[in-house]
């Protein structure tokens, strides 16, 4: 059976829940269409967080991508929703989503919305000699 666009974000257990540690993804086919002239709209999405009991499960990530291509969407409001879904999915110490849309108009926008725990200090960066 073939594979079809869902809006449920599937998780696991954090397999290191006593850790701080990052978790970087990279989605450069992102699509979504402009709410005005009903054309695509094309970004790469960066999703950076710290887990806490949870991670997304990339599979049902990518479906739930998938399932932003026919609908209609601001960069600003599709980026908000993108971290208010996986908040609410992952329960993430901090979780920092960013969307580069392609140039449209000769502009090019980027969007950037973050999450942090209330009772989540970051660690002290380490910097190397």
């Amino acid at each position: 059976m073939p594979s079809k666009p869902s809006k449920i974000l599937e998780t696991f257990d954090n397999p290191n829940p006593e850790t701080d540690f990052t978790i970087r993804i990279r989605i450069p086919e992102f699509s979504c269409l402009c709410p005005k002239t009903g054309q695509p709209d094309f970004a790469t999405i960066y999703i950076d967080y710290v887990p806490g009991e949870k991670c997304v499960e990339l599979k049902a990530l990518k479906m739930y991508m998938w399932s932003f291509r026919e609908e209609g969407a601001f960069h600003e409001k599709v980026t908000n929703d993108i971290l208010a879904h996986l908040v609410d999915a992952t329960q993430p110490r901090f979780m920092r989503v960013t969307g580069e849309f392609n140039v449209r108009g000769g502009i090019y926008t980027s969007v950037i919305a973050e999450h942090r725990a209330d009772n989540w200090t970051p660690p002290t960066l380490v910097q190397l000699p």
